[in-house]
């Protein structure tokens, strides 16, 4: 079976995780919070249903999103409209 590409949601989320993960204070914020170890990131961040729970994660914290939203270049709004095309 092939797998299929990442959609244009799938990327901005992993965009997204691998920013918060670079910033000491919002990673460890996201593991202390959320319950996931590091191998469990490392496990699963390729599935649609973790990168919407982290992206929901985000959500629940504005500063965060918006940080999170600037140093990828993108507006919030897109990390929100991502989460909502990864729950589908």
């Amino acid at each position: 079976m092939l797998s299929q590409p990442p959609n244009d949601a799938h990327v901005l989320a992993l965009n997204a995780l691998a920013a918060t993960l670079a910033d000491q204070r919002l990673a460890d914020r996201f593991l202390s919070l959320s319950g996931f170890s590091a191998p469990d990131l490392k496990q699963r961040a390729g599935e649609p249903a973790f990168l919407a729970e982290f992206l929901r994660f985000l959500e629940g914290h504005e500063p965060d999103l918006v940080a999170i939203a600037e140093a990828i270049s993108v507006k919030p709004e897109q990390l929100v409209a991502a989460r909502e095309a990864l729950e589908r």
